[in-house]
């Protein structure tokens, strides 16, 4: 499964790579690998995580099946209500502390036999297809014009994006903004970490001028903007709200 080039339009003097135009976003480029393998396929989420879009997504143009465990709550999150409205098999988990989550959902796999996706989609196949996707890039208002980048912003859960754009731009200067779990500079391939101060299931303060995931790249989208360095900046926008 083939999603279309990454487009570039700038906002306000940056360069964002507008992959909530592409369907299922980011991690939608490289989850057909391990959909290829199974016929069902699991993942343990975040209530407000974006890759249950790329799942349901994917599941529902492969003809496969997509499982995904969350956090039991009164009122589920609109990101897993997306991934059902797409076909996805959506099971809340009490308690839901993500450790019992991933627990049930490698339980569910060994009795059923199917597949679990790793946290954050983290696959070797993972950069190499960031890598590609980011070389085959357009400026949305220029198609036809090459194009060079100074330095690199992006949101990071895993490390996987921000590994992907470090193969992409290896002279470029690379920033990340965590926004969930302790990242090393391994993770990033040594990237600078920016911590956002709100936590993961809490909104950015303010929305981009573009569809953006509150809980996610809109905080990254915040400090990109507030301490960005000169030259020709790119931000990478894995995924729009749940609700756009």
């Amino acid at each position: 499964m083939e999603l279309p080039a990454p487009v570039i339009h700038e906002h306000d003097g940056i360069f964002v790579v507008r992959d909530d135009l592409a369907p299922g976003g980011t991690k939608a480029r490289y989850l057909s690998v391990l959909f290829e393998q199974c016929d069902e396929l699991v993942y343990a989420s975040p209530a407000e995580g974006g890759a249950q879009t790329a799942l349901a997504y994917c599941a529902q143009a492969m003809g496969k099946r997509a499982t995904i465990f969350v956090a039991k709550r009164a009122q589920p999150h609109p990101r897993a209500l997306m991934a059902k409205a797409l076909g996805a098999k959506v099971l809340q988990v009490s308690p839901g502390y993500l450790a019992v989550v991933q627990k049930r959902a490698a339980d569910y796999c060994a009795a059923r036999g199917a597949m679990l996706a790793p946290f954050g989609v983290d696959l070797p196949e993972a950069i190499d297809a960031i890598a590609q996707a980011a070389g085959t890039a357009q400026l949305a208002d220029h198609p036809d014009q090459a194009w060079s980048i100074d330095e690199v912003w992006c949101a990071s859960g895993s490390g996987v994006l921000a590994r992907g754009l470090a193969k992409a731009f290896p002279n470029a200067r690379r920033h990340v903004v965590q926004v969930g779990r302790e990242l090393s500079p391994d993770d990033v391939a040594g990237a600078t970490i920016h911590i956002h101060p709100r936590k993961y299931a809490q909104h950015a303060q303010s929305k981009p001028p573009f569809p953006s995931d509150p809980h996610y790249d809109a905080k990254a989208w915040e400090i990109c903007k507030a301490e960005r360095g000169p030259g020709r900046v790119l931000f990478w926008n894995v995924t729009g709200p749940a609700d756009h």
